[in-house]
């Protein structure tokens, strides 16, 4: 067991090039091709270009993007939805399984897939097929938008006014008896 090692530079003491072979051999950067990116042109074939660069470091964001994260309808399994349940993140209200995903980090509920579960969903968006596919499966859909953008009552939530909009199996043949008589 060694406990005093000595350090490498220690034994290059007094030596010119520190192990580097020849006085001429380190001089430059001719040994590397050249320093920083030079030498990655076309007929490069010590450096490639592009090889050190880190993708998505550069450019911009468009201040056009919308930041709104979605889940599809084909997430909300049985076994993910129980699982959901066991953590908190979501409650039951009798057969209906409620969930806010506002606070799950989601904005929009997207149709893709089938449920066969009652959900009671609450989100800011929700697409058409979305929509139609929880209401046919005994469920109802909760839309949350900003108050701002209609006059209808609004109800506070977390310090910001927002509008509630049911939308549910039952009211809307009733909408279309009114509508008719």
């Amino acid at each position: 067991m060694v406990v005093n090692k000595r350090k490498k530079v220690g034994k290059y003491r007094a030596h010119t090039t520190h192990g580097g072979g020849h006085r001429k051999k380190r001089r430059g950067a001719g040994s590397r091709g050249g320093r920083g990116n030079a030498g990655t042109g076309k007929r490069a074939g010590q450096k490639k270009a592009g090889i050190s660069r880190v993708l998505g470091k550069k450019g911009f964001t468009s201040k056009r993007a919308i930041g709104e994260d979605g889940i599809n309808l084909v997430r909300f399994t049985t076994k993910m939805v129980n699982g959901l349940l066991e953590k908190g993140k979501i409650t039951k209200d009798g057969d209906v399984f409620v969930l806010n995903l506002n606070k799950l980090g989601y904005q929009k509920l997207l149709g893709t897939g089938t449920t066969n579960l009652k959900l009671r969903v609450t989100v800011n968006n929700c697409s058409a097929s979305a929509e139609k596919k929880i209401v046919a499966a005994g469920g109802e859909v909760i839309k949350t938008k900003k108050a701002a953008k209609t006059g209808k009552a609004t109800e506070k939530e977390s310090g910001k006014e927002t509008v509630v909009e049911k939308v549910n199996k039952k009211e809307q043949p009733e909408k279309d008896n009114q509508e008719e008589n």
